[in-house]
């Protein structure tokens, strides 16, 4: 396959960044996107040009590190993370659009790469149970119901890649943000904080300057783990009863 590739280039947060195309050529069908972003950052030190940067890590669509808008749509036209989205689902002669997520809280650092600390610092602000130190419990000594075992399983999917800040119109994080709530709140371990932790994690959420949500439901559609839209109004409920009691 032979692509036509605009990619966006900044050399770094403070310089204005543009667009730029380059051609790929004898690209393989079976390649995995980020192997082709890899070989033409090859073509490009072999010219002593500087390579495209871009996150990644596991390469095996676990870790979330990978994340880049592909022809407009969070981590490209399969539903599944940039490092597993294979070069089968182009045509031979396609154009594409290469760009890093956009929004306020996730600034460009570099090219594809975005700072998605704002992600840390909200499960830092309560994403966490209380655990006494020492050996480890018995693993039956607090029974969970399966009702309760498979919604935390649910929300625990989430891997942080920031595709449901991107694809959302006002660069919200309520889904990401619903599922860290959800995951621990669905567990009797995670009673002793579950109205501080939701209290706190939604405001961290704000002050991190990610935007407000409308539902509009383009979260949920590109996340990559299936997280459903019904983790947000599962939040909100542990919000306003959180709120009640304070």
């Amino acid at each position: 396959m032979n692509l036509t590739l605009r990619i966006w280039r900044q050399p770094d947060a403070e310089s204005p960044g543009e667009m730029r195309t380059y051609e790929v050529e004898d690209i393989s069908p079976d390649m995995s996107f980020l192997e082709m972003l890899d070989t033409l950052n090859e073509t490009l030190l072999t010219r002593g040009e500087e390579p495209v940067a871009f996150d990644h890590d596991c390469r095996e669509g676990i870790c979330g590190a990978c994340g880049m808008v592909i022809n407009g749509a969070a981590h490209g036209p399969e539903r599944t993370t940039t490092c597993q989205l294979h070069m089968r689902h182009f045509a031979d002669g396609d154009t594409v659009d290469i760009e890093p997520w956009r929004a306020a809280a996730f600034p460009v650092v570099r090219d594809l790469v975005v700072d998605r600390s704002a992600f840390d610092r909200v499960i830092g602000a309560g994403g966490y149970i209380t655990a006494p130190t020492g050996a480890a419990p018995e693993a039956h000594a607090t029974a969970v119901p399966k009702p309760a075992a498979d919604a935390a399983f649910t929300h625990a999917e989430c891997i942080g890649c920031g595709a449901c800040v991107a694809a959302c119109p006002n660069g919200s994080a309520m889904l990401f943000t619903s599922a860290k709530v959800n995951h621990l709140a669905a567990l009797p371990q995670g009673a002793p904080e579950r109205e501080t932790r939701v209290l706190d994690m939604v405001a961290q959420m704000d002050a991190e300057g990610f935007g407000g949500c409308t539902l509009t439901g383009e979260c949920a559609t590109a996340c990559p783990k299936g997280i459903p839209m019904p983790s947000i109004a599962a939040m909100n409920r542990e919000y306003l009863r959180a709120t009640a009691k304070r």
